[in-house]
C-alpha cells in the first residue's frame, strides 16, 4: 500500500468473562474495545462499524452498551449470538471492528484477553 493510502481493515478481538453479570460484561467489553483501539492507534472517527457476538451462555447485557459508554456514540454497533458449539469456550464476547487505516494488513493487532487468548494462540503468543 502506498504511503498515506487508507484501506478498510477488519480487526478481531475477544475476551472471556468469569460470570454472566451485567457490570462484569460491560467492564470486560470496554476493556476489549479500548485495547483494540489502542493497539491499532484508532479513534472513533476511524471506525466504520463494530460487530459483537456473545456465546449463548451470556445474557446479562449487550456488549454494544459498553461501546456507547466508551465513546462510540456515532459508530454503528450490532450484537449477535454465536453458534452453540458443544466444545466452545464459554462466556466469550467477540468483536470485529471495521476501520479505515493506513496500517498494512500484516501490522494489524488483533486482541485476545483473559481466557480468550486460547482461541488464537498464533496471534497472542500463548502457544
Amino acid at each position: 500500500m502506498e504511503a498515506g493510502t487508507v484501506a478498510v481493515r477488519a480487526i478481531r478481538g475477544a475476551t472471556q468473562l468469569d460470570v454472566d453479570e451485567r457490570e462484569h460484561l460491560l467492564e470486560r467489553s470496554a476493556e476489549l474495545i479500548t485495547a483494540v483501539l489502542e493497539a491499532n492507534q484508532l479513534a472513533s472517527d476511524d471506525l466504520i462499524s463494530v460487530l459483537f457476538t456473545v456465546t449463548p451462555d451470556l445474557h446479562a447485557e449487550f456488549p454494544a452498551v459498553a461501546g456507547r459508554q466508551v465513546g462510540l456514540v456515532d459508530v454503528p454497533l450490532i450484537c449477535a449470538q454465536e453458534i452453540a458449539v458443544p466444545h466452545a469456550l464459554p462466556r466469550v464476547v467477540r468483536m470485529m471492528v471495521h476501520a479505515e487505516t493506513a496500517t498494512a494488513r500484516e501490522k494489524i493487532q488483533h486482541v485476545y484477553l483473559h481466557g480468550a487468548v486460547s482461541l488464537r494462540p498464533d496471534l497472542t503468543g500463548a502457544q
